[in-house]
C-alpha cells in the first residue's frame, strides 16, 4: 500500500490538474464569447455610461460637455412644457392603443380558429398588414383619410355623414394612427392565434358537459389559458408604445405640408402627434442639446422599467399557467 504521504501527494496532484481543466474551460468560453462581449461593452455598456454623465451636461456633440448636475433634470420637469405634452401624447396611445390591439387581435385569431375552406389564405391575408413598412403604410393612411382626395371622404360625402379632417385636425390626428395600428394586428394575431389553438379542446368539452354557454367558456376557459399570451402582449405593447415614432413623425410631417427636416412638421397639428421619442429626437439631433437628450433618454428608460416591473409583479394576480399561477 502506498505510504499516507505519497497519497497526499497524488490526490493535491489530481487537485491541481483539475484546477488546471477548470481554467482551460473557462479560457475557452471567455475566448467563444470575447466578440459578443466586446460588442456589448463598446455597443451597449459605454454608450450607456456616456449618456448617463451627458444627462449632467451641456453638450452639443462638437464642443466639450460642461458639468451642469441635475440641471436638465429640473428643467425638463420644471420649464418644458413640450416634456408634458409629449408624455401625454405618448401615454394616450399606450392606454388606449394596447388594450384595442389585444382584444382585436383576440377577435381576430377566435374567427380565424374555426376551420373553415381557405382558412390558411384568411390567415395570410391578415398577417400581410403586420409586414408592410411603417412609412408606406402611414403614408397610406394619410392619403386614404385626405379630407380633400381620401377614398375615405368620399365614401363619407356619399353617405352624407360629417367628414372629419383626421391627420390635420389635432382631435382626430390620434385617433387616425390608433386605427392605423390596428389595421396592422397581424403580428399579435399570430401569436394569439398560437396560443389559441394550444387550449386543451378537454377543457372545452368539460365546459358543455356542465353546461357551459359560449361566453362562460371564453371567460373561463379560454382566457385563462391564454394569459400567458395576454400578458406577454401588454408588456412588449407598453415598451413599444414608449418608442412609439416612426408613424407619428411621418404623419406630423405630411400633415403639416412641411419637409421631414423642417421644425415646423414637428408634433404637427398643434403638437397632436409630438410623441416623447420625437420631442428626444428633436433635442438631441435638431437642436443638438445632446446632455437634455440624454436627460429624457435615462427618465423614458426609468419609467419603462418601472411599467416592467409593475406588471411583472402583478401579473400572478391574472396569469395562469397550465401548471398554476406563478
Amino acid at each position: 500500500m502506498a505510504r499516507p504521504e505519497v497519497r497526499a501527494a497524488s490526490e493535491a496532484e489530481r487537485r491541481l490538474t483539475r484546477r488546471q481543466v477548470r481554467r482551460r474551460r473557462q479560457g475557452l468560453i471567455l475566448l467563444l464569447l470575447s466578440p459578443w462581449l466586446i460588442g456589448f461593452a463598446v455597443f451597449y455598456v459605454y454608450p450607456m455610461l456616456a449618456s448617463l454623465y451627458y444627462s449632467f451636461t451641456r453638450f452639443d456633440g462638437i464642443s466639450p460637455p460642461q458639468w451642469v448636475g441635475t440641471f436638465n433634470y429640473r428643467f425638463m420637469f420644471t420649464k418644458d412644457p413640450l416634456f408634458w405634452k409629449s408624455m401625454y401624447n405618448t401615454l394616450w396611445m399606450i392606454v388606449l392603443g394596447v388594450p384595442l390591439r389585444i382584444m382585436f387581435a383576440i377577435a381576430t385569431a377566435i374567427i380565424l380558429t374555426r376551420p373553415r375552406w381557405g382558412i390558411r389564405v384568411h390567415r395570410t391575408f391578415f398577417y400581410l398588414p403586420a409586414m408592410v413598412p411603417p412609412v408606406a403604410a402611414t403614408l397610406g393612411f394619410v392619403y386614404m383619410f385626405s379630407p380633400n382626395t381620401g377614398p375615405l371622404a368620399q365614401l363619407l360625402s356619399l353617405l352624407h355623414l360629417p367628414q372629419p379632417l383626421w391627420f390635420y385636425d389635432p382631435r382626430w390626428s390620434k385617433p387616425a394612427l390608433l386605427m392605423l395600428g390596428l389595421w396592422g394586428i397581424g403580428d399579435a394575431m399570430i401569436i394569439f392565434l398560437a396560443g389559441l389553438l394550444d387550449v386543451p379542446s378537454q377543457l372545452y368539452e368539460a365546459a358543455d358537459i356542465e353546461g357551459a354557454n359560449a361566453l362562460e367558456k371564453f371567460r373561463y376557459v379560454t382566457l385563462p389559458m391564454i394569459s400567458p399570451v395576454i400578458f406577454f402582449s401588454v408588456v412588449i405593447g407598453v415598451i413599444g408604445g414608449f418608442q412609439y415614432f416612426t408613424q407619428g413623425y411621418v404623419a406630423s410631417s405630411v400633415a403639416s405640408g412641411a419637409n421631414a427636416a423642417s421644425t415646423q412638421a414637428l408634433g404637427a397639428p398643434q403638437n397632436s402627434l409630438l410623441f416623447y421619442p420625437i420631442w428626444l429626437f428633436d433635442q438631441g439631433f435638431r437642436a443638438f442639446h445632446m446632455g437634455y437628450a440624454s436627460a429624457m433618454a435615462w427618465i423614458l428608460f426609468l419609467i419603462v422599467m418601472a411599467c416592467t416591473i409593475i406588471l411583472i409583479r402583478t401579473s400572478n394576480r391574472w396569469v395562469y399557467y397550465q401548471g398554476g399561477f406563478r
